[in-house]
């Protein structure tokens, strides 16, 4: 296993560039500070509010949150392989100078690369992009963006740590995707629970043309 801090040129300016910006607004900070740590919960609550809005009928975009969600984990797995068993990366805050930046978390001294909450985000943006509505897939992939800003602006990431995490995203995507079929009987199950699907809607309509 390899334990490199790799710092290049580009991660030099790009992160100070970046997190020079914190510090400056208290208002700022606490917004880029709460997409940095709580924009998976902030996932969450997306999820759960777009599969109650999608139509009953709708399974398919249903399905398609699933395999996003799952894409999510597998993103999360990916990350742990890297840097636990191939390279160990430190995080920026133990390698530049204290007084060259500001960190506006606290955060245990665990690999930096790749980003965590980057390669969840994307792997639920990339999982939903042209899957589902646009008000679902737009709103998951700008999140993902700023997230991306948010976790250098705060000064626990690199560029190449969330640059990275967005590549893992989108490939733990694509792989899952290749099992979209595989995941429908558990989105059908799980649409079942709560009467949505093709069939309800089409008893649902049955219903309204008797009356």
């Amino acid at each position: 296993m390899i334990h490199a801090a790799l710092v290049n040129p580009f991660d030099t300016h790009v992160y100070h560039m970046i997190n020079g910006l914190a510090g400056h607004s208290h208002l700022l900070d606490d917004i880029m500070i709460f997409f940095a740590k709580d924009a998976l919960e902030l996932y969450a609550c997306m999820f759960i509010a777009a599969w109650f809005a999608l139509p009953k009928r709708d399974i398919e975009q249903r399905n398609a949150l699933a395999v996003a969600g799952f894409s999510g984990i597998l993103a999360l797995v990916i990350n742990v392989i890297i840097s636990h068993f191939i390279w160990f990366r430190p995080r920026p805050f133990t390698v530049f100078p204290k007084g060259s930046f500001t960190q506006l978390i606290t955060h245990p001294a665990d690999a930096s690369f790749p980003s965590d909450h980057t390669s969840g985000s994307w792997g639920f943006a990339t999982g939903v992009m042209g899957r589902t509505p646009k008000w679902i897939s737009v709103p998951f992939t700008v999140l993902a963006i700023i997230v991306m800003i948010a976790r250098v602006f705060v000064g626990v990431h690199y560029p190449t740590d969330v640059l990275g995490g967005a590549v893992i995203g989108i490939i733990a995507s694509r792989v899952m995707w290749l099992f979209g079929r595989q995941v429908m009987p558990l989105t059908r199950l799980v649409a079942r629970l709560f009467g949505y699907g093709v069939k309800a809607g089409t008893a649902q309509h049955d219903t309204q043309h008797s009356a």
